[in-house]
């Protein structure tokens, strides 16, 4: 296997471990991830109303985006403790679905990349927007989650392929 092809989380004999970043190179780095919350048109028209029991459900999720990206060493094994100098979280109305489209930035200057932030992030505020909307809709669906693009770092720049 070439470094490319291996786990980089398991050792020759199989056992996992903390990746050693200390060598790497201090650059800086960024991931984008995104995924939905499908819902009833009418959720979605109570929840951009402001009508959740439970109060702003978008502004609750965003906090809760941006604290999971901070926090996402402590949820994941094996991640680093990251410096995250960006966190942004965009939540989006689509009536095509229906439902909201999260997406979350992260940016880090370090030696280790901020793809799991941000699925982390995306993740959380999902989960936030069906625990806020839960009792007006159970039958929400979490979707779509995924990495669209990261840069810096050896392996450079990624992107999704569109539609994938």
């Amino acid at each position: 296997m070439s470094g490319g092809d291996r786990l980089t989380h398991l050792s020759a004999s199989g056992e996992a471990h903390m990746v050693d970043v200390g060598e790497k190179a201090e650059t800086t780095r960024q991931a984008v991830a995104e995924g939905a919350v499908l819902m009833r048109a009418e959720t979605l028209a109570a929840i951009l109303s402001g009508n959740s029991k439970k109060g702003d459900v978008l502004a609750t999720a965003r906090i809760a985006g941006i604290m999971a990206a901070k926090k996402t060493h402590e949820l994941i094994p094996l991640c680093h403790p990251l410096m995250l100098s960006k966190v942004a979280i965009e939540i989006e109305p689509d009536e095509s679905l229906p439902g909201l489209t999260v997406r979350a930035t992260v940016r880090v200057s370090g030696q280790t990349g901020v793809e799991m932030e941000a699925l982390t992030a995306v993740s959380v505020a999902c989960l936030t927007i069906y625990d806020m909307a839960k009792a007006l809709d159970k039958d929400m669906t979490l979707t779509g989650i995924k990495l669209l693009e990261k840069t810096g770092g050896k392996s450079g720049t990624w992107s999704r392929a569109e539609g994938s």
